[in-house]
C-alpha cells in the first residue's frame, strides 16, 4: 500500500513563468514535439498551437475527477481552447478532455444544440 506521504514526493515545480520547452522537458516531452511547426495545409495545424503539446497525452485522458480538473487548468489559458471545443463536437470525440470540456459536458453540450434545432424546426413549421 502506498502512503498519501510518499506519492507527492516527486512533484515538480510549478510551471509558472517557464519557456515552452523547460515546461515539456518538465513533463517528459520530446522537445521537438512541443515546439515542432504545424502543417499549413493541415485542418488540424492549429493543435500546433495549443497547451496540451506540452504535456503528456495520457493527461487529457484521465479516469478520475481529478485528472479532468489538472487537464481543465492547462486548457483554461489555451489559445485554441475554442477551436478545440468545436473540434471535439463536430468530429464527436467520446474520450478525453478537449476545449477544456469532459465528455459528459460535452454531451450535455450536443443534447442542448439539439434541443435547440428541434425547437426552432417547431417554431418554423
Amino acid at each position: 500500500m502506498i502512503k498519501r506521504n510518499k506519492r507527492n514526493q516527486n512533484k515538480q515545480p510549478a510551471a509558472k513563468g517557464l519557456s515552452d520547452a523547460a515546461i515539456a522537458e518538465l513533463n517528459g516531452r520530446p522537445t521537438e514535439l512541443a515546439t515542432a511547426a504545424p502543417d499549413p495545409d493541415s485542418e488540424t495545424a492549429w493543435m500546433a498551437e495549443g497547451n496540451c503539446r506540452l504535456h503528456p497525452p495520457a493527461t487529457f485522458f484521465p479516469s478520475d475527477g481529478v485528472g479532468v480538473d489538472k487537464a481543465r487548468k492547462i486548457c483554461r489559458d489555451c489559445p485554441v481552447m475554442s477551436r478545440c471545443l468545436d473540434y471535439a463536437l463536430e468530429e464527436r470525440i467520446d474520450h478525453g478532455v478537449w476545449g477544456g470540456c469532459s465528455e459528459r459536458e460535452r454531451r450535455r453540450i450536443l443534447k442542448r444544440r439539439r434541443d435547440e434545432s428541434l425547437v426552432a424546426t417547431a417554431e418554423t413549421a
